[in-house]
């Protein structure tokens, strides 16, 4: 019997037949002068926190990470939250709020949805969409951390903020694996009522963390 992917490789095949043996693929040939951003020349990070705002996340800007994180834990109250490994120390509040979760041995799928929410890092932020983008890297953890629990608090460094797309491309390794996030996880019926929470965490906090800036006479 001749499965789906047979008949797909067979027509795809066949679509090729006439195709010279000697032409190649070449990536060079093809043109890239496109817009490279459409950002407008606006200051990056708070087109982000806009854009992303516009999605129903809630976005604090701040220069000093423990107090904002714990602020936007204060308000949430999760009762637990996963903290996955790489993610700084110097970021996390004093000891006390929400039960500290590692994913170490990895926890099961019943432990991740009974878990309360995901306090992560992220790999890339893009301003003109506003979406975070997860790579598995140091403070992300595996993908399924910021799927299943019911919060996400994501923390961005301002240096991490790409104009566009195009650029945030760049900045990705295309061998890991990503996922984009924009705002809360929502989608929408034949009636247009929108529901969140239905692919992944029904509320996102994303805290942008600063550089602080030198009084004068100050060394950077």
């Amino acid at each position: 019997m001749t499965t789906s992917r047979e008949t797909i490789l067979a027509r795809i095949g066949s679509a090729l037949t006439d195709v010279p043996k000697t032409e190649r693929y070449d990536a060079a040939a093809i043109s890239r002068d496109y817009r490279a951003s459409h950002a407008g020349g606006h200051d990056v990070t708070a087109l982000f926190a806009e854009r992303a705002a516009d999605y129903r996340a809630t976005v604090t800007r701040t220069v000093h990470a423990p107090t904002a994180i714990a602020a936007a834990l204060a308000e949430r109250v999760p009762a637990s939250l996963i903290i996955p490994d790489g993610f700084p120390a110097q970021w996390l509040p004093d000891e006390g709020g929400p039960r500290r979760l590692a994913d170490r041995p990895p926890l099961s799928v019943r432990e991740l949805d009974a878990a309360a929410g995901v306090l992560t890092t992220c790999a890339v932020a893009i301003a003109v969409t506003g979406t975070l983008v997860l790579d598995a890297g140091p403070g992300q953890g595996r993908r399924a951390l910021s799927l299943l629990p019911d919060y996400h608090l994501c923390v961005v460094r301002a240096a991490q903020i790409a104009e566009d797309v195009p650029e945030a491309l760049r900045r990705l390794n295309p061998r890991r694996p990503l996922t984009f996030i924009s705002g809360p996880s929502a989608t929408s019926d034949i009636e247009l009522e929108r529901v969140e929470g239905v692919h992944g965490p029904r509320t996102l906090d994303i805290v942008i963390v600063e550089p602080t800036t030198p009084a004068p006479g100050e060394a950077a």
